[in-house]
Parts: structure tokens; sequence; C-alpha cells
């Protein structure tokens, strides 16, 4: 019944909104992490062709020319939020729409009446496998998007808007995606050897790649991209974009021309800096799978300093068993943790902090020693400042931009890990 209430309700806001996605080309991006990253990269490509580009993710919102922070704590909005929101990228004159797609939208019916024509994958890990009934449901709810790539066929100004799909092929996965009937697909990862056994597809491949503190260059073909935001991960990102610009006719020069112009993607692995003689980052990894590539990076960028994490993870029940997991990862890759609240809900804080620690200590943390557990967010940051030496990185996690804490009772506090990291960046360095 309520699967039929989502669907009604995705409809009626389609209709209402006079179907404005058949008036765009719809890019729809989904996977497990990167996705806001990768919105951000295609915009930009696309801009850099002369088009004009409206945006949906979990950071944040364009149209056109205007940008906004997404303060909803929803990477996608409402059935109506959504489709009013492609209706006023119609009347500004958008040529595309990008627009972050997340299983729990799926699952609710916000990508109905979208009308995709690009979809992208980026990755898939086993975050919120649980709310689908487990990891292969997850991983087929997914492939609704690229299914609903046959949901209608556009001419938009007299011209016929060709289906795509492009994936990652460095993933075992893709082959799923990259199975779905299209008019054209497009496979991307790094050195890439061959066409993961899917049927022929184009495959743009980096090499020669060269990982700096604050961003990275490679070379596909003979095209150098340079990338001024670092982490192999967001070569990664930088491809899918390319992948989605080459189908869409915008040339390599053009293409590298917008990732250059990407310099910085709020909340995601986000420099604070206040004068302080080590480093301050915000990120939103916030599950097994963006927690190792983020550690990974930044072990590359201390070279033999410490790296003080704070990770935690969201209550309400949400994905208890990837925890533990977290915990581990953050023992094993960083060199002190420091477990904190993210979004209690309804749950004990202490408890979601336990169940971290215990993969913490699997890994060998201490406790009150390298391992340090204290819930209250605002606390725990200036204690990961206070444990800080010259060339040290500090790491705040698993919020990014996010404007709020959800505790218990519903109650919301307004939240923002940039400002208070700044405001106790403050206070320590005074």
């Amino acid at each position: 019944m309520r699967k039929l209430v989502h669907f009604l309700r995705a409809w009626l806001a389609y209709w209402r909104y006079s179907r404005p996605a058949r008036k765009l080309v719809v890019i729809g991006i989904t996977g497990t992490k990167g996705k806001s990253s990768t919105c951000r990269f295609v915009a930009s490509a696309l801009e850099a062709g002369g088009h004009k580009v409206g945006l949906l993710s979990t950071v944040e919102f364009q149209i056109g020319d205007k940008r906004w922070l997404n303060d909803r704590k929803m990477t996608m909005l409402g059935r109506g939020e959504i489709q009013k929101m492609l209706k006023d990228m119609v009347r500004a004159g958008c040529d595309y729409a990008v627009i972050e797609t997340s299983s729990e939208g799926i699952l609710q019916y916000r990508h109905y009446g979208l009308c995709y024509d690009v979809a992208v994958f980026t990755n898939l890990g086993t975050e919120h496998s649980e709310r689908h009934g487990g990891f292969e449901k997850l991983k087929e709810d997914k492939g609704k998007m690229f299914a609903a790539l046959n949901f209608c066929h556009k001419k938009i100004n007299g011209q016929k808007i060709k289906k795509v799909i492009v994936a990652n092929v460095d993933d075992s996965h893709s082959e799923y995606y990259l199975n779905f009937p299209t008019d054209e697909k497009w496979g991307y990862g790094v050195e890439v050897k061959n066409n993961n056994g899917v049927e022929e597809h184009k495959t743009l491949s980096a090499c020669s790649i060269s990982l700096k503190e604050n961003g990275s260059e490679y070379f596909v073909a003979n095209q150098k991209y340079i990338l001024n935001l670092p982490g192999q991960f967001n070569i990664y990102n930088s491809l899918a974009a390319t992948a989605v610009a080459f189908s869409q006719g915008i040339t390599p020069d053009q293409v590298t021309t917008g990732l250059e112009k990407v310099t910085l993607i709020p909340g995601r692995m986000e420099m604070i800096e206040e004068g302080q003689n080590f480093k301050v980052i915000v990120d939103y990894a916030h599950e097994p799978m963006s927690l190792t590539e983020l550690f990974t990076t930044l072990r590359q960028m201390v070279g033999g300093h410490k790296i003080i994490a704070l990770v935690g993870s969201d209550g309400g029940g949400r994905d208890v068993g990837k925890r533990e997991k977290m915990g581990e990862i953050a023992g094993k890759l960083a060199d002190t943790v420091i477990i904190t609240d993210v979004n209690c809900f309804d749950e004990d804080p202490v408890q979601i902090a336990e169940m971290l620690a215990k993969g913490a200590r699997k890994a060998g943390k201490k406790d009150d020693l390298d391992l340090l557990i204290e819930v209250d967010r605002r606390k725990a940051i200036a204690l990961g400042l206070s444990k800080a030496k010259p060339g040290d990185v500090v790491v705040i996690t698993a919020k990014g931009t996010e404007p709020i804490i959800a505790i218990a009772g519903g109650e919301r506090i307004p939240w923002d890990d940039r400002v208070v990291a700044r405001e106790e960046l403050k206070k320590f360095l005074k």
C-alpha cells in the first residue's frame, strides 16, 4: 500500500508540473560513493561546453547561474519538490538536469517521471542494503534507474535525444548495469585492460597518474587532465563526468577546462584553515568504502605525520551492520580514533559508539590511548584538535555539509562541522 501511495504521489507531481523532464536532457548518477562530486564535475564539464545546467545533489542545488547548499538533509527531494525544481530549470533555460539518485529515493518512486537520458554508475558497496532487504536487492533497486532510460524517448528542439549508460568498469558490479538496453555505452576506469565481459562499449582509461597533495594529473589517450581536488577517487569521479560529456558532444579541451574549474565541493575533503600548523579536513565519508578511500588518500598526504580521525554512524537503526566495520577501518588506517555522535535519532549514542569502538579495538586500538569516545560532537572536535602536532591531519567525518544533528524525540539541532571546526580552531589557537 505504501509503495502505491509513493507511486501515485510521483505520478501526480509529474503531471502537475507539466512533465518538465521531457524538456531537459536528464543525467542520473547513482552508486555508493562519489555521486555528489561526480555531479559537480559533470555540471562543470557541460558548462564548459556552453550549456546551461541544473543540478540536484546531497551537497548543493543549481539552476543556471544560481547555486546554493542543500540544507534539507535529503539527497533526493520529495516528488513534488523535484518536479518543481525541474520546471524552474526549464523556465531558466537550462539544457541539462544532473540528478544524484539515491537508492532510498528509488524505493519511494522519487525517480519516477525524471525521464533519464544518461544513467551513471559509480560503484557499489553494502550501505543501505538492510533497508532494501539484502545486497542483491539493493543492486537491483539501483538498476531501476537504468531501466527507466526507456521510460520516454524525447525530441528537444527537433533533435532525438539518445540514451546513454556510463559505468565504472573497475567495479565488479558494472556488468549488471552496462547490460541494460540503451543506445550508447561508456566504461571508465584506471588502466583498464578489458571490457569486463560486457557487450561492446567505449572505454576511457586513465594512465600516467600523478597524485599530489591538492590534486592530481593523468592522461586519457593523449589528453592531459588536471584536477584541483585530491585523491584517486576524484580521478574516478572526473572520468565518469568525462564519459558523460563526451557522450553529449563536448570536446576534450572543453572537458579539461570544466574539470579544472572544480576547486571545491563543500564538505568533501574541505580544508579548514585558520592559520594552524596542521591540517583540518571536513569530509562526508560515512560508510566503509568512502572511509577507506579517504584515509588512504590522507596517508599519502601526511607522510610520516599522524591522522587523527573523528568517526561515527547514524542511529535510527540505519545500517547497524556497518558500524563495527567502520571502526575497524578507522582503527587500521588512522593513528588516533575519536568516536562521536552523528545523528543518533532515538538510539543511545553511547551504544552506537561502542559498536564502532569494538571494530577499532579489533584493529589494535587501545582505550584512552589511541581510542577515545566523546559523544558530544563539539567536544570531540575540540579533543581532536588538541591531539594534533605540526604536520598532522585532523579529519572530521560523516556529516560534511549536513545542517543539523538529529537526536531523540525528533529534535534537530542546527549544525555545520565546518563552522564548529573553525570556532574550535580559533579557541585552540588562542
